[in-house]
């Protein structure tokens, strides 16, 4: 998770142009998958009712979310804090802070929670959509996980994270792109991680890709303030950060906690939410959670969307950990939860439509 809001001071601010909102006779033509779609109108029941269309947030009808990946363990027993799909959608890569008492092959011995979080360790874990484990990489000196990409070229998979950790927070203050390696451990210090500063003064990074139309988003905060900017992802790695656009965040309110952030098409879309707390708490199983997603338009910063996610409302803590787009074999809008076990913390996954858009 990251900080809350206090104040957002403007609203949007638009530096360059991209993609585009089109209106036509007959439907509504969005982007989607790097092209326009066209999305038809609800059908006609008798000639007087409508069947209205489900509410959807930017594309997606949150409401209409379904399990995709069942409550399953990750390699360390801490919970995850976000997570991403491969190219084929068939493979989820999920971040989490490495667990107190693991001891690398080249550390003394075993490490606590809470240097490992401090540090900016992190452990990545793959999964199959059944739950099964598929490989694993530990990520040293990097940040907190908040948000993560991944990106595929020819048979490399690429890990879009948060690097050069500030040990005052636990968080990264720069953005890398990075092989991801089963088995590996990589520190953020290594000659090969190279470190994009593309925001000066700014805090607690955070990236998200978009395979779609290979865009990078950075999540980021100024003061008090969070905002967002998306850049070309070549641009970036050129390190030409010139953003396509920047965006304050105008979704976040008072008292909420970022929980990941994800881009696709003209949305960037955003979760937000805490745990379960016991009946007398702030956030009891009874009230359905605090879990909402919300889209803002890339464009204009407008927030175009707001939807409680009350998918699931049985699962054990369930505190919202990542949001991503499946982009393959059809676009979806997944929302992750933490889920509490004796054992492990799980990750459990639920894929929410876009209703009229296919791939």
């Amino acid at each position: 998770m990251t900080g809350t809001r206090n104040h957002i001071g403007r609203r949007a601010v638009l530096l360059a142009g991209g993609g585009a909102a089109i209106a036509a006779t007959g439907g509504v033509l969005t982007w989607v998958g790097g092209r326009e779609n066209r999305v038809p109108p609800p059908p006609t029941v008798g000639r007087e009712n409508r069947v209205p269309p489900p509410p959807t947030v930017g594309l997606f009808a949150v409401d209409e979310a379904v399990a995709l990946l069942p409550p399953s363990p990750l390699r360390t027993v801490s919970g995850p804090q976000s997570f991403a799909f491969d190219a084929a959608g068939d493979r989820v890569y999920a971040l989490q802070v490495m667990a107190g008492g693991l001891r690398l092959p080249d550390e003394e011995e075993p490490v606590s929670g809470r240097d490992r979080k401090t540090a900016g360790d992190m452990c990545v874990s793959v999964l199959s959509l059944s739950g099964s484990a598929a490989g694993h990489m530990y990520l040293r000196g990097f940040g907190h996980g908040v948000s993560m990409g991944v990106e595929s070229s020819g048979e490399d998979v690429l890990l879009w994270v948060e690097s050069d950790v500030d040990e005052r927070t636990g968080y990264g203050r720069a953005v890398t792109r990075v092989p991801f390696r089963d088995g590996a451990v990589l520190d953020s210090s290594s000659s090969a991680v190279r470190h994009h500063r593309p925001l000066p003064g700014s805090r607690q990074l955070h990236p998200a890709f978009d395979p779609v139309d290979g865009r990078v988003l950075v999540s980021h905060w100024v003061g008090e303030a969070h905002h967002y900017a998306v850049y070309r992802a070549d641009d970036f790695l050129d390190g030409r950060y010139e953003p396509l656009h920047t965006v304050a965040d105008g979704a976040l309110r008072d008292g909420e906690w970022v929980q990941g952030c994800a881009l696709h098409g003209n949305h960037i879309y955003q979760l937000t939410g805490k745990g379960y707390t016991d009946e007398a708490g702030a956030n009891p199983p009874s009230g359905g959670g605090d879990t909402y997603v919300s889209a803002l338009d890339v464009r204009t910063g407008e927030v175009v969307g707001r939807r409680k996610v009350t998918v699931a409302p049985e699962l054990e803590y369930r505190e919202p950990e990542g949001i991503a787009v499946r982009a393959a074999p059809e676009p979806r809008l997944c929302v992750g939860f933490s889920v509490k076990t004796p054992e492990h913390r799980r990750l459990a996954v639920y894929a929410c439509p876009a209703p009229g858009v296919t791939a």
